[in-house]
């Protein structure tokens, strides 16, 4: 039997697939705490500078397997599946000191949405969708949904696209600034795999120090976020990295980052 999520390290970056394709990436309980489990390797494993997140088959992630909520012997309960399947694992992507790409490579639906949503640089595949599902079963959204998703994109589109349940094609999903990118399929891996290597090889003390300023901005007010900008400016102007980016620059060289 194949694992529901697989994972490979090449280098500095840990490459993490959704692999349930012939049930379109859904979760299941056991593909939920195999990916948190996946999520701490890459936290823990000083070697792991980047991390990038796709889906097997056709499909990037099509949120909860139904099936499990619908087989009384299966079924958690939405109370497991909430605080023990998806929100941790948003709160990992979200805590990771190491930047979180997401490939979404095909539909991405509900749950499946919210976590790539979640992740610090979204790309998609041309064939890619983004569709807030839950109102379309009785359902509100979750997994951040409520969260991120309308400080990307707006209140206003936000909560249409949440009640209504409208798919958004990838190219409507660049417009109005869900994702960072649409890429052409035929060269879809291979740009997603090269932009999760450059973020990989970057200076990623300095990266995980945005990321945490980008966390705090969501609940900071402005002179809180200052003096949060002051805290890590000062500690990223002490690292190696600094030192090595600096002296690159006066030398006229490529910088070879360490991440420390």
């Amino acid at each position: 039997m194949n694992p529901s999520i697989e994972m490979t390290v090449s280098g500095n970056l840990a490459q993490i697939w959704l692999n349930r394709p012939a049930v379109f990436n859904s979760f299941n309980r056991e593909m939920a705490l195999d990916l948190q489990y996946k999520l701490k390797q890459c936290q823990d494993d000083d070697q792991i500078r980047g991390v990038l997140i796709s889906g097997r088959g056709k499909a990037f992630c099509a949120g909860q397997d139904l099936k499990e909520v619908t087989t009384p012997e299966l079924n958690p309960g939405f109370k497991k599946i909430l605080e023990e399947h998806y929100n941790p694992i948003v709160r990992q992507i979200r805590g990771l000191s190491k930047p979180v790409v997401a490939a979404v490579n095909g539909v991405a639906a509900g749950a499946g949405a919210n976590i790539a949503l979640a992740c610090d640089v979204v790309i998609a595949s041309e064939h890619a969708s983004f569709i807030q599902a839950f109102s379309k079963i009785g359902l509100v959204p979750d997994s951040g949904g409520t969260f991120f998703l309308p400080r990307l994109i707006g209140w206003q589109k936000a909560s249409a696209l949440m009640m209504l349940g409208d798919k958004v094609s990838a190219q409507e999903a660049e417009q109005i600034g869900m994702i960072y990118k649409v890429v052409p399929a035929e060269e879809f891996e291979a740009t997603a795999l090269q932009l999760a290597q450059k973020l990989s090889q970057m200076p990623t003390q300095a990266l995980a120090y945005t990321k945490e300023l980008l966390n705090q901005s969501l609940t900071n007010d402005l002179s809180a976020q200052l003096k949060e900008e002051s805290r890590l400016q000062i500690a990223s102007a002490q690292s190696e990295d600094y030192s090595e980016g600096v002296a690159a620059f006066i030398e006229k060289r490529k910088p070879n980052f360490s991440g420390r």
